[in-house]
């Protein structure tokens, strides 16, 4: 009988194409996701609301209808974030909250006992997690330093009854979400009121971290290894951006002064109207 896995936020673009790669690797895949599609051989879809606790349990009752065991649990569902932390809807940040640190851990609690011995739980972070937030996409990088750290916990307390926990923290992946990453951009910079020019100038710089961009292939190789190691390591980094890891390795006061460079506003001292030059 075919291994079973069960994978959030799987018709999002990494979802999809990591969902084909295991079913393509031998294993049935419960693909879960607020909106599904069709069900396709060995691709079950599970229509599920991560931030809704009943939601889950029903999911969790269906999929143990069918099985008794998932070999891995795989986490991709996750919403982006680009606002300022002085400027965000309070429901906007409670909402990522919710959804990118509050649905995994409703998913692992309630699907657990489907989880055995050599058991693995595999949760995407982002190559921000273990890095100093940036500005703008501070509260994303908190969300995710948060999961992150979660996971590590996990792994502590699960190993004791024998699931490896690891994460996978992936940096610009070609999906919708580097379209919603743009969009949200775009958004920030009409309607921010405190910091327009800013705005604009961080555009430029995200513009260029995420034009090395990869295919949600190399995530979805990246998985299958993950599932196919004996001992699987906590950590997994791919496409990861050289320019925010050097800047990572630098003391935070000089990073501060170089974001402050970077994106400082400068302001022309001009003459006042009818000021002639001095003749002295």
């Amino acid at each position: 009988m075919k291994p079973s896995v069960l994978m959030t936020g799987a018709y999002g673009g990494m979802g999809r194409a990591t969902a084909k790669r295991l079913k393509d690797s031998g294993f049935r895949v419960f693909a879960l996701d607020k909106t599904v599609g069709t069900e396709e051989e060995d691709i079950l879809p599970i229509e599920a609301d991560l931030t809704d606790e009943s939601s889950v349990a029903r999911a969790f009752e269906q999929v143990s209808s069918l099985t008794d065991t998932l070999f891995a649990v795989i986490h991709f569902a996750g919403i982006y974030c680009l606002d300022s932390l002085v400027e965000i809807d309070s429901a906007a940040f409670e909402r990522i909250f919710k959804i990118n640190l509050g649905g995994v851990f409703l998913v692992n609690k309630i699907f657990l006992p489907l989880l055995r011995d050599g058991s693995r739980i595999v949760i995407t972070t982002s190559e921000l997690a273990p890095l100093d937030p940036l500005p703008f996409t501070g509260l994303y990088a908190v969300t995710k330093s948060a999961l992150d750290n979660y996971a590590y916990s996990l792994r502590m307390e699960l190993q004791l009854r024998g699931i490896a926990v690891s994460v996978l923290r992936a940096g610009a992946v070609t999906t919708g979400m580097l379209g919603d990453s743009t969009e949200a951009l775009d958004r920030f910079c009409c309607k921010t009121t405190l910091y327009t020019c800013h705005a604009e100038r961080f555009q430029r710089i995200v513009n260029r971290i995420e034009a090395r961009s990869i295919a949600p292939e190399r995530i979805a190789e990246a998985v299958r290894r993950i599932l196919r190691k004996r001992t699987p390591r906590f950590a997994y980094s791919i496409n990861r951006n050289p320019l925010l890891l050097m800047l990572n390795l630098l003391p935070q006061c000089l990073q501060f002064w170089i974001m402050k460079q970077v994106l400082a506003q400068k302001h022309e001292k001009r003459k006042p109207e009818g000021a002639h030059p001095s003749n002295r």
